[in-house]
C-alpha cells in the first residue's frame, strides 16, 4: 500500500500506530498518559496529521492511574453529545465552576448550507476524492446534524496566585458559538477572535468574575462514538497535572472513558515522553533519551519487539527481490539533561572532532545509510556541497579551537552545516537544537546524526549506538585536530564501491582500538552485508569474479507543481555495482561490461582488483535522458589478452530475466532471494574470437567506474 512506500497517512497506519502507542506505554510508562494530539498540516495532504504521544514521571509517579479509563479510540462506544454535556457538567462542578459558563459549539450553518449549495451535483461529498478512507468537514458537519451542539468549551484559566480555578462567560456577536469551519476538534476551532475585548466597556448586569473571562478553554466533544477532552493551554507542568487528575477523577465517577487531546504537558523535570508520528511510508518513533547503555539497550529491544508484535517490521523488499530497510531513519540524538550538561556545549572541540573524523572517513557516511544519499539527499555530507564548503568548514573549525561561547558556536557552524538550499536540519549533523536562537526549541544543546537508516535488527540499532559513544568517550580524551580532507570527485568515484566503504571503516576500527577500545569489526558485517548484498559469483581461469550491489546518487530533477503540491522527484534508474575480482592479472587478462572496458584497479594482495560499473537500470519517461536506452542485462566477459577470446563471463539482469514485469511486493524473504538469484547467470558470455583488444581510457574525474551512459573514448 502507498501508506507504507510513499504516503505519510492511510486506512491502516493510524490503526497500528495506536495499538504500538498502548504496548510502549504498557512497557515503558505503567502509569503514562496516552495523548491523542494534532501533528504537522502539509501542502497536499487532505488532514493535519495525527501526534500521539506518552507521557510519564521518573520514579513512578503516575501521571494516569488507571488505563481502563482510557478510551479505545479503534472503536465506536457509542458516546454522544448528551453524554458530552454530563462530563462537562460534571467536570466544571469537580473544579468548582459554575456550569452556566459552559458553552455549547455549533457548526456554522450558513457557512455549510453555503457550502451544499455550491456542489456540483454529481460529487460525492461523503469522501474526499484524494484519500477516500477521509470524510471531508462538510460531511461530517451534515451528518452530524447543523442543530446539535458539537461539544462544550469551558473558559479556564488558573488565576494569578494558583490558588483556584477560574472561568467567565462567553457572548458572541450571534448570541452562539459558531465554531471555525473545518474537520479539526473543537478545541482548535473556538472563535475566540470574536469575543470581546479584554478593555471593552462592562455591560451594567455583569458579575465581576465574567468581565475578563478567560480566553482559553477546556473543551469535551463526542467524536466518532468516544469522548475526547480538549486540554487548554497551561502555564506550568503542576497546573496541567491538577487539571488532568480532576478530569481522570471525573470520568471515574462516571464510568465514561475518555480521550486526551489538545494541549500537551509543560516540560518539566523528570518528564518523558514517547512519540508516534506518521511519515512517508513508516511510522516515526521518537523514543525518550537513555543516560546509560542499559537503558539504552532496553529501550531499543524493547522497541523493536513491541513494533513486530503489532506487525510492524523494520525492513522490505523491493519489486527485484533486494533486501532494504522501511526508509525511515534511525537517527541518534546526543545532549545532556539540560543545556548546561550537553557536552557539545561544555566541550565544543568534541564537535569539531566528530566533524572532521566524519569528514575524514567516508564510510561512517556511506555504510549505516539509505538508499537515497548524495548531495541533495536527506542527509547530505558536508563535502558532498563541493569543495569550497570544505574550506568554509575548515575555516569554522578553526575558530571553534580558539573557544567560544555556546551562541557563537551555533553561528559559526549552522551555516556549514546544511544541505545545498541551506536547510540546516536536513544535512548529516542537524545542529537546529543545538543553541538557535531562532527557535523555542533551538537551544537544546543537542546534535541529531541524521545518516542513519533503521537497521532491521535491534543488535545492528545498538552496534550503532556502541560505535557513537566509543567515538564521543575517545574524543572527549584525545581530540582530533588537523585539516580536512578535499576528497572531490573521489567520494562518489571510490567510496560508493562497498570494498572501499569497508576498508575505510576498517581504518575506523583499527584507530578506536589503538585508543584502547575493543570494538571489532566482525560486529558490522551483518551492514555490509545488508546494505551491499552479492548479486552472483563466478570462476573462471583461476579468478573468482563477485559482483555485488554498490550505492549510487540519485539526482534530484526539476519540480513537478499540481494543484495538490508541489514536489521535486529523483531519478531513481540509475544504479551501480562493483566488480571484485581475485586472482586478476591485468596484463593477460582484460574484464568487459557490453563489451566496456572495466576500469579494474589494484586493491589488495593475491591479485585483487576492484572497479565499479554505473549503469541505466530502466526506463525512467521522467528521469534524466528520457529517450537514451537501458543498458541491462549487464553481460561480463574476461578477456584473455593473447588468445583474443573470451575464457568466462556471466550476466546479470537488472529485472526480470523473462523481460517480465514484477506486480507485485515478495510476500517473504524465500520469494525475495529466488528473485535475486534468478537474476544472475553465471554462464552466457560472449562466444568467438576478439579483435586485440583496446583498453579503453578512464573517464577523466572516474577512475575507479565505468559508466555505461558516456560514450566511449579512444583518445
Amino acid at each position: 500500500g502507498a501508506e507504507w512506500n510513499t504516503e505519510a497517512l492511510g486506512r491502516n497506519k493510524r490503526e497500528r500506530a495506536g495499538v504500538l502507542l498502548r504496548r510502549l506505554r504498557d512497557t515503558f510508562a505503567p502509569g503514562g498518559l496516552l495523548h491523542f494530539g494534532q501533528g504537522k498540516w502539509y501542502p497536499g495532504e487532505p488532514l493535519p496529521r495525527w501526534a500521539l504521544g506518552c507521557y510519564w514521571l521518573e520514579g513512578g509517579e503516575a501521571l494516569w492511574r488507571d488505563a481502563g479509563l482510557i478510551a479505545d479510540d479503534g472503536r465506536d462506544a457509542g458516546r454522544t453529545e448528551a453524554d458530552a454535556a454530563d462530563l462537562a457538567r460534571a467536570l466544571a462542578a469537580r473544579l468548582q465552576i459554575s456550569a452556566e459558563y459552559l458553552v455549547p459549539g455549533y457548526e456554522d450553518w450558513l457557512h455549510y448550507l453555503w457550502r451544499e449549495a455550491a456542489t456540483p451535483p454529481d460529487a460525492n461529498d461523503i469522501v474526499l476524492p484524494w484519500a477516500p478512507q477521509f470524510r471531508d468537514d462538510l460531511s461530517l458537519a451534515l451528518g452530524r446534524g447543523l442543530e446539535r451542539p458539537v461539544g462544550y468549551a469551558l473558559p479556564l484559566a488558573r488565576d494569578e496566585q494558583g490558588a483556584c480555578w477560574r472561568s467567565g462567560r462567553w457572548r458572541f456577536p450571534r448570541d452562539a458559538m459558531y465554531l471555525l469551519p473545518g474537520g479539526a476538534p473543537m478545541g482548535f476551532r473556538l472563535p475566540v477572535h470574536t469575543l470581546p475585548s479584554d478593555d471593552a466597556p462592562p455591560s451594567g448586569d455583569d458579575s465581576a468574575a465574567s468581565l475578563q473571562p478567560p480566553r482559553t478553554a477546556l473543551c469535551v466533544e463526542a467524536r466518532n462514538g468516544q469522548l475526547y477532552v480538549f486540554m487548554p493551554p497551561l502555564r506550568g507542568f503542576e497546573e496541567y497535572r491538577m487539571l488532568l487528575r480532576a478530569v481522570e477523577e471525573t470520568a471515574r465517577d462516571l464510568a465514561m472513558p475518555v480521550l486526551v487531546e489538545g494541549g500537551e504537558p509543560p516540560a518539566a523535570p523528570g518528564l518523558r515522553v514517547c512519540r508516534v508520528t506518521p511519515d512517508p511510508g513508516v511510522i516515526e518513533v521518537n523514543v525518550q533519551p537513555a543516560a546509560s547503555w542499559d537503558e539504552l539497550e532496553h529501550i531499543t529491544v524493547t522497541l523493536y519487539e513491541n513494533a513486530r508484535q503489532t506487525r510492524l517490521g523494520t525492513e522490505k523488499f523491493m519489486l527485484d527481490g533486494r533486501h532494504t530497510g522501511t526508509g525511515g531513519g534511525n537517527h541518534v540524538t546526543l545532549g545532556g539533561p539540560t543545556p548546561a550538561d550537553s557536552p557539545m556545549l561544555r566541550r565544543p572541540d568534541l564537535l569539531r572532532s566528530l566533524l572532521t573524523f566524519w569528514q575524514r572517513h567516508p564510510s561512517l557516511s556511506y555504510l549505516f545509510s539509505g538508499l537515497f544519499i548524495g548531495p541533495t539527499s536527506q542527509a547530505p555530507r558536508a563535502d558532498e556541497r563541493g569543495d569550497r564548503f570544505v574550506l568554509m568548514l575548515q575555516r569554522a573549525l578553526a575558530l571553534v579551537d580558539k573557544g567560544m561561547a555556546p551562541r557563537e558556536l551555533d553561528r559559526t557552524l549552522r551555516s556549514c552545516l546544511a544541505d545545498l538550499t541551506g536547510n540546516t536540519h536536513r544535512a548529516e549533523f542537524s545542529i537546529d537544537k543545538l543553541y538557535s536562537e531562532d527557535s523555542a526549541t533551538g537551544k537544546l544543546g543537542l546534535l541529531e546524526f541524521r545518516g542513519f537508516e533503521m537497521p532491521p535488527h535491534a543488535r545492528m540499532s545498538l552496534a550503532q549506538m556502541l560505535l557513537l559513544r566509543v567515538m564521543v568517550l575517545h574524543f572527549w580524551r584525545q581530540p582530533c585536530h588537523g585539516e580536512l580532507v578535499r576528497w572531490g570527485t573521489l567520494l562518489h568515484d571510490r567510496y560508493l564501491l562497498p570494498h572501499y566503504v569497508w576498508e575505510d571503516f576498517s581504518d575506523v576500527v583499527e584507530e578506536l582500538n589503538r585508543a584502547g577500545y575493543p570494538v571489532r569489526t566482525e560486529w558490522f558485517e551483518a551492514f555490509h552485508e545488508f546494505r551491499f548484498p552479492v548479486y552472483g559469483r563466478l570462476r573462471c581461469a583461476g579468478m573468482e569474479l563477485e559482483l555485488r550491489m554498490a550505492l549510487e546518487p540519485w539526482p534530484v530533477l526539476e519540480e513537478a507543481t499540481s494543484v495538490q503540491r508541489t514536489a521535486r522527484s529523483v531519478d531513481s534508474s540509475l544504479e551501480r555495482l562493483q566488480v571484485r575480482c581475485t586472482g586478476f592479472d591485468p596484463s593477460r587478462y582484460r574484464i568487459t561490461c557490453n563489451g566496456r572496458t572495466v576500469p579494474m584497479q589494484a586493491a589488495g594482495p593475491d591479485g585483487l582488483h576492484v572497479a565499479g560499473v554505473r549503469y541505466k537500470a530502466w526506463a525512467a519517461p521522467h528521469g534524466l535522458h528520457p529517450t537514451a536506452p537501458v543498458d541491462a542485462p549487464l553481460v561480463f566477459d574476461v578477456e584473455d589478452r593473447a588468445l583474443g577470446r573470451s575464457v568466462g563471463g556471466c550476466v546479470y539482469h537488472v529485472a526480470h530475466p523473462g523481460g517480465r514485469s514484477y506486480e507485485t511486493f515478495p510476500v517473504n524473504a524465500y520469494e525475495a532471494e529466488a528473485r535475486r538469484f534468478s537474476r544472475f547467470w553465471d554462464w552466457g558470455h560472449s562466444p568467438g574470437i576478439r579483435e586485440r583488444p583496446v583498453d579503453e581510457p578512464p573517464q577523466g574525474d572516474l577512475a575507479h567506474t565505468l559508466d555505461l551512459r558516456r560514450e566511449p573514448s579512444h583518445d
